[in-house]
């Protein structure tokens, strides 16, 4: 195995202890959910193998419905995602981004902010959607939606700061 396959795997494993030990008991005022355990489908290699993202997406996302006791809104949630995000590195970063060497742990330019705003909010929007699931909460998915994405984003960037590497 090579030194990208056992990063991953670490990035999978940490990011979902942390989210069901911390982020899965913390909900502030009742609507603030935390969610950064998709940082591991953001931070995967832009050039990996698309297949082994979505599969992994659907395992990182049934382990936190598991823990939350909840029907798959996440799995859902991660597959859309993982699938969705070669267009959303297109949007973001234009139409070659794949000969690029893109590293969203780099610095936050405006493009890897937009890169991730994207995500989240795609993420969110489907998971309090598909828990909500009926048509008179739609307004009340949409807020919690919002609060948790901008709760996500603030939870993130700094994981994000906090796990880039250090200059050689």
């Amino acid at each position: 195995m090579n030194s990208t396959v056992l990063i991953n795997i670490f990035r999978f494993l940490a990011l979902l202890a942390v989210q069901v030990a911390v982020f899965n008991r913390l909900d502030l005022f009742g609507f603030l959910n935390p969610y950064p355990y998709i940082l591991f489908i953001l931070l995967s290699p832009v050039n990996g193998n698309k297949a082994v993202l979505l599969i992994s997406a659907f395992f990182l996302g049934l382990f936190v419905d598991m823990f939350l006791n909840t029907g798959g809104p996440h799995s859902v949630a991660c597959v859309v995602l993982a699938y969705l995000r070669p267009t959303i590195f297109k949007f973001a970063f234009g139409i070659s981004y794949e000969y690029q060497t893109i590293k969203i742990n780099d610095r936050l330019s405006p493009e890897r902010f937009s890169f991730i705003l994207i995500s989240i909010i795609l993420h969110h929007l489907i998971l309090f959607q598909l828990e909500a699931f009926r048509f008179n909460l739609i307004l009340s998915a949409l807020l919690d939606t919002l609060y948790s994405t901008i709760f996500t984003l603030i939870i993130c960037i700094i994981t994000i700061y906090l796990i880039k590497p250090g200059k050689q």
